[in-house]
């Protein structure tokens, strides 16, 4: 019987509303991770220190 292939196919770059994944290269092992990228739910605005009475 033949075996089964050693290399992945290459997976294309995946985004949602605030998640990018991004396939890594194989390691020695055969094993492919991914990268998450999250981009911030929340606006943050500069802090000002209130006026005093």
């Amino acid at each position: 019987m033949s075996e089964a292939p050693k290399s992945r196919p290459k997976v294309p770059e995946g985004s949602a509303r605030y998640l990018i994944t991004r396939q890594k290269s194989a390691n020695d092992k055969g094993f492919v991770g991914y990268d998450t990228i999250w981009e911030s739910f929340q606006k943050e605005k500069k802090y000002s220190t209130p006026k005093r009475p």
